[in-house]
């Protein structure tokens, strides 16, 4: 018989969120998507390559940015030195920051540093990745904080 218990420790400590990365020109550094990091602690991104022509990712970064948009001036948190390639279907890589360094990047010039992305560039442009963002240590741990979407 299956548990009737509420068991939710994992899923009411991390905001957990995962992206189809196919942008229209793959070998272009694109933004994945700008989330909101008030009243988290972490960041974390994971991107999986899940079809490739080429070798796959060729730069990863996480940006941050003032804007909910990525419209303002973008602050580079972290880049991944990407020391062997991730170049085969089901090869995976991650970054992390805290955000104590996103606070560290900001500037008069940038402003406050809210809202994060991961930034991709494929080797070719039928390179695509599923990327999952982790936002972690939240301020408020609450039942339904990662939650099944479902088209």
């Amino acid at each position: 018989m299956a548990s009737i218990q509420s068991s939710e420790g994992f899923l009411a400590n991390n905001k957990i969120t995962a992206y189809d990365h196919d942008p229209a020109d793959s070998t272009v550094a694109t933004d994945v998507a700008w989330v909101d990091m008030q009243d988290y602690e972490e960041f974390t991104v994971m991107c999986f390559s899940s079809a490739l022509t080429g070798t796959g990712p060729v730069a990863f970064k996480i940006l941050a940015n003032s804007s909910s948009t990525g419209s303002g001036t973008d602050a580079e948190i972290k880049v991944h030195a990407l020391g062997t390639a991730a170049d085969a279907v089901g090869d995976y890589i991650f970054l992390s920051c805290t955000a104590e360094e996103i606070k560290a990047a900001e500037s008069t010039a940038t402003g406050r540093l809210r809202y994060v992305s991961a930034n991709l560039d494929m080797n070719n442009a039928a390179d695509e990745a599923v990327v999952v963002y982790i936002r972690s240590k939240p301020r408020y741990a609450q039942s339904g904080l990662t939650a099944d979407t479902i088209a």
